[in-house]
């Protein structure tokens, strides 16, 4: 499948029936080896939604909510649902390295496909530096005579030289330790709602009074239901990566239908499952969820032993996958952007490797800056990359959803054979969508916690809007003249 032009939709008939090539991504001369194979896309998109904060950060959402939780949990995972399936629909009729990003490029315009994919770039080179930082912590915490910042730059230099030898490598480094991620969440299923039930030597069966006691099922009231969804939201970024790595596969397409498939179960089960299970076992007012994080709560609720430290193996796994992909999806989209002349040229070149080598070394180059920015000013430089990328999911979200609206009569008409995916109810559940999600982007306005993140994302997105528009005037006037 070609990286076509946003003003040419025609062109993405090019190709076979599944959208693809034998030979990768290409565009001109450039192509990206197409080297991830299934089990590689398998494994990326069940280990996609299973991110370092659902191990850790969940037990703030619990002590904002309550059992409530669960609610915030489905409204947040519902939201995640309809956008894969929007972002599915479009990436399974023509897969992209750029994604959503080149659909919002031929949808909306090119102001659009530039804003929206240097933000997202900005997002994931920003994730670097702070995966980098929590990994070399846990790790100083088993060898101390080793300084954090030495973790933290041996942690990016691995997974540098990981994404520079192939995709195939990156798919291998993903696919084992996303592995990891889902095992001990499926382990910790099992093993605490055995627990749940009392089938567990030394147990009893716990009961609903975790969720019901303490206060009620809403101990803070429905509001913090939305509170809680705030908190959570963030933590479903990394599902639309498949729809990126799809295109450096052998079979995109059919990989995409499978991932957009399956992301109900795949949400469904590993958080609103795993969180259900901790907020029955334990007070949702525990201490220990805060102190310990939630699972490594409950499974000392259990009795299981070195539940910390095996947890502490499971989150660096996480943070892991969690750089590997990060440093991948920012790659990609800076090779997309490139492409299409929205990034220097040379960012849309791959090496003879078939990877986009320039696009890797420009964004683990900015998460280094970002690492160091980490330890020297934490309070200032860093806290405010955090805060102007932390609304990027909810942006990146809602151009997925006017994209589709646009992109919904060009597939069916330039592209019939491949609308293999489609949004459910189509144009109202869209709508509906987009409803719900300028909805949470105005309460994190009103939200006295989510206010100064979402200003300060708000102001890089409307300077990264301003490039892109001052880019395509001075298109269309360059054009003009030369005509």
């Amino acid at each position: 499948m070609g990286v076509q032009t946003p003003s040419s939709p025609q062109t993405s008939k090019a190709g076979n029936a599944e959208g693809q090539s034998p030979e990768g991504q290409t565009s001109g001369d450039a192509t990206l080896k197409a080297g991830l194979k299934n089990r590689h896309l398998s494994m990326i998109a069940i280990g996609g939604v299973i991110g370092a904060g659902l191990f850790v950060g969940s037990g703030a959402g619990i002590a904002k909510a309550g059992p409530g939780i669960l609610i915030s949990y489905a409204l947040a995972g519902l939201l995640v649902v309809f956008v894969m399936r929007m972002l599915g629909e479009m990436a399974a009729a023509d897969p992209s390295s750029g994604s959503f990003s080149t659909y919002a490029d031929r949808a909306l315009g090119r102001w659009a496909g530039f804003t929206i994919g240097w933000l997202y770039w900005f997002f994931w080179v920003v994730v670097l530096a702070v995966e980098a930082t929590a990994a070399a912590a846990i790790l100083t915490s088993w060898i101390p005579s080793v300084p954090q910042w030495a973790w933290a730059l041996l942690v990016m230099i691995l997974l540098t030289a990981t994404n520079l030898a192939s995709v195939g490598s990156y798919g291998e480094f993903e696919f084992w330790f996303a592995g990891i991620k889902v095992v001990a969440i499926a382990a910790f299923i099992v093993i605490a709602g055995l627990a749940v039930f009392g089938l567990l030597p030394g147990t009893d069966a716990v009961g609903a009074e975790n969720l019901t006691g303490q206060g009620g099922f809403l101990p803070n009231g429905p509001g913090a239901i939305l509170s809680g969804m705030l908190l959570v939201v963030f933590s479903f970024m990394g599902s639309e990566i498949v729809t990126l790595a799809a295109g450096e596969s052998a079979e995109p397409a059919k990989m995409v239908r499978r991932a957009t498939n399956s992301v109900i179960w795949r949400i469904g089960t590993f958080y609103l499952g795993s969180i259900l299970l901790v907020v029955t076992l334990l007070p949702w007012n525990s201490k220990a969820l805060l102190t310990e994080g939630p699972y490594v709560a409950a499974l000392n609720q259990i009795g299981i032993p070195h539940a910390g430290t095996i947890m502490d193996v499971i989150v660096v796994s996480a943070v892991l996958s969690c750089l590997n992909s990060g440093l991948y999806t920012a790659s990609r989209m800076a090779f997309s952007l490139g492409q299409r002349g929205d990034a220097p040229k040379a960012f849309g070149k791959p090496d003879k490797r078939g990877v986009p080598a320039v696009a890797i070394w420009a964004s683990v180059a900015f998460g280094f800056v970002a690492v160091i920015f980490n330890y020297t000013s934490p309070d200032t430089v860093f806290e405010f990359l955090l805060n102007s990328s932390g609304a990027v999911a909810l942006f990146v979200w809602l151009v997925i959803c006017l994209s589709q609206l646009k992109m919904r009569p060009i597939i069916e008409r330039e592209m019939p054979e491949r609308h293999t995916v489609r949004m459910w109810l189509f144009p109202y559940l869209t709508y509906a969508t987009i409803g719900l999600i300028i909805f949470v982007i105005g309460f994190m306005f009103y939200d006295p916690e989510g206010r100064h993140q979402m200003i300060m994302s708000v102001a890089v997105g409307a300077l990264v809007l301003g490039i892109g528009i001052g880019r395509q005037v001075k298109a269309k006037r360059d054009a003009s003249v030369t005509s």
